[in-house]
């Protein structure tokens, strides 16, 4: 899969089915879209592509109102939505920069500077709901209208449902929040994850008895706690241990995010490796303590109950690779 950062250069582009979104999380609802697009990419001969964004639109413009909280918690980083479409077999992704200027594109300009012009859309898929341009004034019958002109199709996909709920970023949001992972894994289809490269920390759990292996995590994840989880990408099966993600309240206070996983029985150098932490069982909130002895303390009941965990659960078989960055292929633009 190609990726590109903003419009692919003029050598670079070609006729292609686009489908426009987030896709923060890719779940059901995505890949039941996602399918539509690389059937219809297939049956015309043509690239399948999907244009994203970053940051999200919402988390932009939360930013410049000053109001951080009404930006989306994050699903997924941006490498975990490549992965995720390079396995829905999408061919290319354009990762739009959404910043002041790409937020006040006209919707006329949208699409013939980046539709056509730029991306030369042949076959458009986009959701019901679906609005662009300045103040989201470009809507689904003014697509249509350009399709006419310029030549492209466009097809619109309406809510994806199981029974009567809702398969959506803000349904699987909300699982996160609760600490719901079961219900997590049905929307998206596949066991939640987040994959990073290993980075030095302070080495405080070195010094506690419980060694971690740290990644950051830059944007605010939709769920935050103390987790049985597996690792994958260090050995040939994935490794238990326990993880906390969130601001580490009792040792600092700047407020960073981080997760710190203390893989048990292993103590081998993994710095720079790219690995890919899977999620099991919530086993509390973070919390804030009076001074490290309590800490400590609460690691080790943390622990004992993850290894409990695994005494008594098999999680199941992740078929997907732990490092898929083999998938992508970056370009001159990335």
């Amino acid at each position: 899969m190609k990726v590109f950062r903003g419009l692919p250069n003029d050598a670079a582009r070609a006729p292609c089915a686009l489908t426009i979104g987030n896709f923060d999380g890719v779940h059901r609802g995505h890949q039941a879209l996602l399918a539509r697009v690389r059937a219809a990419s297939q049956a015309l001969g043509l690239e399948a592509a999907v244009m994203t964004f970053e940051p999200h639109p919402r988390e932009y413009f939360a930013r410049r109102s000053g109001d951080l909280s009404r930006a989306p918690a994050r699903i997924a980083n941006l490498r975990d939505k490549l992965e995720d479409l390079a396995q829905a077999g999408i061919d290319r992704v354009i990762v739009e920069h959404f910043n002041e200027q790409f937020a006040s594109i006209s919707p006329q300009d949208f699409i013939e500077r980046v539709l056509v012009d730029g991306l030369h859309v042949k076959w458009l898929m986009v959701g019901d709901d679906f609005c662009f341009g300045a103040k989201r004034a470009g809507t689904v019958a003014m697509l249509m209208e350009a399709g006419r002109e310029y030549g492209f199709h466009v097809e619109t996909l309406p809510t994806v449902r199981e029974g009567e709920q809702r398969i959506s970023s803000s349904a699987v949001r909300a699982a996160l929040a609760a600490g719901d992972l079961q219900a997590t894994n049905a929307l998206l289809g596949h066991p939640y994850a987040m994959s990073g490269h290993v980075i030095h920390g302070a080495k405080l759990g070195r010094t506690l008895g419980f060694p971690t292996l740290n990644l950051r995590v830059a944007h605010r994840p939709a769920l935050q706690g103390i987790f049985v989880v597996q690792v994958h990408g260090l050995a040939e099966q994935p490794l238990p241990a326990v993880a906390s993600l969130g601001v580490r309240p009792t040792v600092e206070d700047a407020g960073h995010m981080l997760l710190e996983v203390h893989i048990f029985d292993y103590d081998r150098p993994c710095y720079g490796k790219l690995v890919r932490v899977e999620f099991l069982e919530k086993l509390r909130d973070e919390e804030k303590y009076v001074d490290l002895d309590t800490l400590t303390a609460a690691i080790h009941r943390d622990a004992e109950q993850a290894r409990a965990w695994f005494a008594t659960h098999t999680p199941r078989h992740d078929p997907r690779s732990p490092a898929r960055a083999g998938a992508l292929t970056a370009t001159d633009r990335i």
